[in-house]
């Protein structure tokens, strides 16, 4: 690629920050959980600092051992539209499932907040892997992965068709004639799929991106697939650089094989990171925050990934985790990353939960900011990233920390922006506007 490439840096935002025990910190706000003044300070910090975007995951269910740890209570959505009223170049990135939502209510959404925000929304696809979910949508079951991921890529299909069912130029806006739109450049899509019939067209114009940016999340196999046909940025967890120069080219070849240019999609795995003056103070950092874990909250965790029962393992005895086949979902993937963990290092139980801790099988930087800066030049440099999304262990300090003291060291090195030199979010990530795609799907719309 292009000596050219810039750093892609996106933010994951979760309340009071990704490690488990942030919230036990002397200096934790509880009650930033739900306070929209806490987001809105974030939103300005990863501002500041000229980051691509920000990004909320979603988990539709209250999650087992609730009373550990804070939640992801706020609706994605919801939340990222008030941010994009405080912010004026950031992207927002919101994560909504294909399992537990409709394309015509998804399509809408993301479109309204693309014009809202004036061309800075992106949707992170998910098909949901926690089976609870289930009965909060009246469903018998939760469906299996295939099922999932063949239902999402119908989802797509439509959300996308929706959003290029206007033509750009349809709005007329003719007052001497009467005229507010060409209805010869509004399309029904007509859908009739397995798992969904959608008429359309939609009732928003072409927003100013034309299309939201599609996000994807998952490291499984159905997931990287879905990720090669349609997003445009993925997020993974790969802790190590070899797992992730593995993940990065296999990934772009898929793109490849799809008729996909590989440099317009781009690859970001999780960083969590522990920033001290010096190498020691860093450390000792991560080891403020590991005191602090509760090992019923770790466990509980490790065994909804794994599928193993820890309750009679010593905590200070050594552990390890059998490779398995048979795993659902994304929970293969972070299967895979806990049984290569322990495999590879001699650690007991409890040293595994504190490992696991900051970022669930994400890379941990720990280190000052020039060593924090070197892991992301490294990773870029040689094959393994296109950028990062950041997963900052406490909010609001992780981030601003980085931003202070980690950015300016990469746009010293000619490595990342200095100023936002476009408006939208696919200025940002070096994406095109994409062109209205018409089809065979498409219908003039009636008067």
């Amino acid at each position: 690629m292009a000596d050219s490439r810039r750093i892609h840096l996106n933010a994951f935002l979760r309340n009071v920050g990704q490690h488990e025990a942030a919230w036990r910190l002397p200096e934790t706000r509880v009650a930033s959980v739900t306070d929209i003044e806490h987001y809105r300070n974030l939103a300005r910090v990863a501002e500041r600092g000229r980051l691509d975007a920000i990004f909320f995951a979603d988990h539709p269910v209250l999650k087992d051992r609730s009373q550990d740890r804070p939640w992801d209570s706020l609706d994605p959505f919801t939340l990222i539209s008030a941010l994009s009223g405080v912010t004026t170049h950031i992207g927002l990135v919101a994560t909504a499932s294909t399992t537990y939502n409709d394309p015509y209510g998804i399509a809408r959404r993301f479109a309204t907040l693309d014009h809202v925000s004036k061309g800075r929304a992106a949707w992170n696809v998910v098909t949901t892997a926690n089976a609870e979910a289930a009965a909060n949508f009246g469903f018998d079951h939760h469906p299996d992965p295939n099922t999932r991921y063949e239902r999402a890529a119908e989802f797509l299909d439509i959300a996308i068709g929706l959003w290029d069912s206007w033509d750009d130029d349809a709005i007329k806006g003719d007052k001497q004639e009467g005229v507010f739109v060409d209805p010869d450049r509004i399309h029904r899509i007509d859908h009739h799929g397995k798992y969904f019939d959608v008429a359309g067209p939609l009732e928003i114009p072409r927003s100013p991106q034309g299309r939201p940016v599609i996000f994807q999340a998952g490291s499984s196999e159905p997931g990287k697939d879905l990720a090669a046909r349609y997003a445009e940025a993925i997020f993974t967890a790969q802790p190590i650089i070899e797992d992730a120069q593995a993940f990065y080219a296999d990934v772009k070849a898929r793109v490849r094989k799809y008729g996909r240019d590989p440099d317009r999609v781009l690859i970001l795995p999780g960083l969590s990171f522990f920033i001290g003056g010096t190498e020691e103070e860093a450390w000792a950092l991560r080891e403020t925050f590991e005191n602090l874990t509760l090992p019923t909250y770790g466990l509980a965790q490790l065994s909804r990934i794994t599928g193993i029962d820890f309750s009679g393992h010593e905590l200070d005895q050594p552990v390890k985790i059998p490779a398995r086949q048979e795993t659902e979902g994304n929970q293969k993937s972070r299967h895979d990353l806990v049984y290569r963990l322990t495999s590879t290092e001699d650690l007991t139980l409890r040293q595994l939960l504190r490992r696991l801790s900051a970022g669930r099988g994400h890379r941990i930087a720990t280190g000052t900011p020039e060593q924090i800066a070197g892991t992301i030049i490294e990773w870029f440099g040689n094959g393994a990233a296109d950028g990062f999304n950041l997963i900052p262990p406490a909010l609001p300090t992780s981030l601003v920390t980085f931003v202070d003291e980690v950015v300016p060291i990469l746009q010293g090195r000619g490595l990342f922006r200095t100023e936002y030199e476009g408006v939208t979010l696919r200025d940002h990530l070096g994406l095109d506007r994409p062109a209205v795609n018409r089809d065979t799907r498409y219908t003039a719309a009636a008067e």
